[in-house]
This record gives structure tokens, sequence and C-alpha cells, in this order.
């Protein structure tokens, strides 16, 4: 039987932790007969490396352990090859595997592996930048940003951090200016927010976030209308509790390419939860059927 890579994120847990997820999953894989080799990832970097020895290896098949953040790295280093991306979801959101309907127990996320069955699913990409859920610019990037720095300054958690990261920009009124060419239309347009999904995400009610299919070859593009100071706290405040509305709060396009102009040399832009400077123009586009992913089989219904 052929082996299989498994990389873990294991940079921010504890040893016992790392051993103990090792164990758990170790037994998982002996129990479906499966031959998993683990690696153990204790940065960002050290995944990245991870990620590209395996796309290079006799390995057909490699396993991305942790949050989406990990699954992406993997995805985007083994896009448009014959390798096949498992999933096992040990992150706190696992957006990209709840798209594909995969377990968040490790048990039925390896069972899923062993019986092997494999789709093409699509990526985004932007400026050469692989993702699998979403990108955007604007607000968003700036609160992760200003989270990140007040948890390593001040010692915040998480929720925190957000918090006061978020009341930061707002006091700010953050604002840009940008030129999207869409379908060789160009528009001009001055918002606080812009988010490209790779495939039509469900913006309503407490949908916000979700995908019915990863395969349409499309990004989805929802660009905040401008909005007041204090619409603009509405708005943050919709979002957090996924009240959105699609309708009325955005301006929504279906494209495979889009190119986004601001008069800033560079952007901060946000990527599966990965926050980096980029130069712009900014360019997105659709990799139809990049990658062979294994998700749970389909039940016929009768």
């Amino acid at each position: 039987m052929p082996t299989i890579k498994v990389i873990i994120n294991a940079g921010s847990g504890k040893d016992e932790d790392k051993n103990a997820t090792k164990n758990r999953l170790a037994e998982a894989f002996r129990f479906n007969n499966l031959d998993a080799h683990f690696s153990f990832a204790e940065s960002g970097e050290q995944l990245l490396e991870m990620a590209k020895e395996a796309a290079k290896s006799d390995y057909q098949t490699i396993v991305a352990a942790g949050g989406d953040g990990t699954i992406s790295a993997v995805a985007a280093a083994i896009a448009e090859t014959d390798k096949t991306l498992g999933v096992l979801p040990l992150g706190t959101l696992n957006h990209f595997s709840k798209d594909l309907n995969i377990s968040a127990e490790p048990e039925e996320a390896v069972r899923v592996i062993a019986e092997n069955y494999i789709e093409e699913i699509d990526a985004a990409e932007v400026n050469g930048q692989i993702f699998i859920n979403n990108s955007s610019i604007g607000l968003y990037p700036q609160i992760v940003r200003r989270r990140e720095r007040q948890q390593e300054r001040l010692g915040r958690g998480k929720w925190s951090a957000a918090f006061w990261a978020a009341i930061a920009v707002l006091r700010r009124y953050p604002f840009l200016l940008i030129k999207l060419t869409i379908d060789g239309k160009e528009f001009t347009r001055k918002t606080p927010f812009v988010f490209i999904g790779n495939n039509e995400y469900e913006m309503d009610s407490f949908n916000i976030g979700g995908r019915k299919c990863l395969d349409a070859g499309n990004l989805s593009v929802y660009v905040l209308h401008r909005t007041g100071r204090m619409g603009l706290v509405r708005l943050v405040l919709r979002s957090i509790f996924g009240m959105l509305r699609q309708a009325t709060d955005f301006e929504t396009y279906c494209t495979d390419k889009i190119t986004i102009e601001t008069h800033h040399k560079k952007l901060l832009v946000a990527f599966d939860g990965e926050v980096k400077p980029m130069e712009t123009p900014l360019h997105y586009r659709i990799r139809p059927n990049a990658l062979r992913v294994i998700v749970p089989k389909k039940v016929d219904s009768e």
C-alpha cells in the first residue's frame, strides 16, 4: 500500500499535545490500514518547506493536518500536480473542510482519506499566491495585522486583541479608492472592503462564509458599499454576527479574473487567514480543477 505523508502544524502546541495528537492520528491511520509518515512543522516557514518537499517527493497523497492556513499552504504547493490532498481539520474554524463536508473528528476524517474518493476542485490566485477559500483587501487585513501586533506586544487574547484592533481601524474611517477591471469593463469605487472568493459564497443571514460547490470555475467578488462611519460600524457588527445582506450591503460580481488598481504601491492582502503586503495592481484569477482532493463519498439519493 502506498505511503501517505501527513504534515501537521504543531507550532502553537505543547510537546505533550503534539505527542497526543500524533498518537491519536497514528492509531486512526493504523485502524484504517494506512501507512502514514508524520512530520511536525514548528513554524510557518517550516510548514512551507515541508509542503514543497512533499510536492517533489514520491508520496502520492499529502495530508494537511491543521487549520485553513495549514491546508492552504499544502494545497498551494501541490496545486496542478498529480498529488492528492487529504484534509485533517484541526483548526478553530475549518471553513475549507466544512465546505467539503469533512468531519472535524480526526478518526472520521482519516476514514474518509482511507476511502480515497477523489474530486477535482478549483483554486484561486492573487499575484501568484494560491488560496483555497478567499482573499480580501481593506478592513479585514488591517484588523488582522493590528490584532497580531497586539497579541505579540501586549499579550492580549485573540478575541480581545481583535476587538481593540477593529476599534483602532474603524477610528481611521478606512476607505480605498480602487479601479476594478472585470470582463473588460472598468469600474471605480470607494469602499472599505473587497472580498474575493474561490467560487460563490453565501453572504445572507447566518450562512455567511459557506459554499455549495468548489468546482464552478468562478471567482465571487463582493464590494462593500460606501457608507458613513456609523453605518460602517453597523456593518462590522453585522458581519461579526453573520447578518450581512448580500442584496443591500454588497455589489457583487461573478467572473474568472479581476484586476484591482489603486494609487497605493502596496496593499495588505488577506488570503485564507494569512496577511502580507503585495505590490499593486492585484491580479486575481481562478484556476479550474487545480486540486485533487479526497472528499466523503456522495450518497446517491433514490
